[in-house]
């Protein structure tokens, strides 16, 4: 399938392989790029989550990002267009997963996009994320551990990285409008606003080198990319 992508440039439709395939925001991706003609993989811990990736019309991948290999990541991120990092321990994980999760499979995934060629990568961060970030609740950990992920990508010229920090995150319906600027300011964003602007952004390597944050505001999704994109 052929489409016409935001820079004017007609493509075929890209393979982009997804980390933490489950995840609320990466199901609405994976529907996203599915309902565009893209081809589309998830990577899952468990095989019973399979049938949900199907039904978003991705192709279940189950590999735990915990204790798989940088060569066994990679093998399934061959021949992609584009790797997005989404995955996460989750609210209701302890300190030590914010390490193996939040920062160590990121820092994994990005190795391995590395050895598999794949240059555009997308990774799903936080707002306040921060290596420096002070503090020893949950919640501090997991902002340092987001940060060290984000800084680790930053130094790898293998990658042409875009870095997305979304505010409070809601299940409200999605508008389509958006900010999306080098510093938003807090605020609540739709997951379905989130998965937009990711989709956008997979097609989008003008906005590599970029760390956005991202909350609801005036802009058409198409409009604010394009607008930090430079066109």
């Amino acid at each position: 399938m052929r489409r016409t992508g935001l820079s004017g440039r007609t493509v075929e439709g890209m393979r982009t392989v997804i980390a933490g395939g489950h995840g609320q925001i990466a199901l609405r991706l994976e529907r996203l790029l599915a309902a565009r003609g893209d081809e589309v993989a998830g990577i899952i811990r468990k095989a019973e989550q399979a049938d949900d990736l199907r039904e978003a019309g991705a192709e279940p991948v189950v590999l735990d990002l915990e204790s798989a290999s940088v060569d066994e990541v990679a093998e399934r991120l061959r021949g992609a267009d584009a790797a997005v990092f989404a995955a996460g321990a989750g609210p209701g994980s302890g300190a030590a997963r914010k390490d193996t999760v939040d920062k160590a499979a990121a820092v994994l995934f990005a190795d391995a996009a590395v050895q598999a060629g794949v240059r555009r990568f997308v990774i799903v961060s936080s707002m306040g994320a921060d290596p420096r970030h002070q503090g020893d609740e949950i919640f501090d950990v997991y902002l340092r551990a987001k940060g060290e992920a984000d800084a680790y990508v930053r130094g790898l010229d293998a990658l042409d990285w875009t870095i997305l920090r979304p505010g409070q995150l809601t299940d409200d319906a999605g508008t389509g409008l958006v900010r999306l600027e080098a510093h938003t300011g807090r605020g609540p964003i739709p997951r379905d606003d989130v998965a937009a602007v990711l989709a956008e952004l997979v097609d989008t390597p003008a906005t590599a080198g970029l760390t956005l944050e991202l909350i609801s505001g005036p802009a058409p999704v198409s409009v604010a990319v394009k607008s930090v994109a430079g066109n």
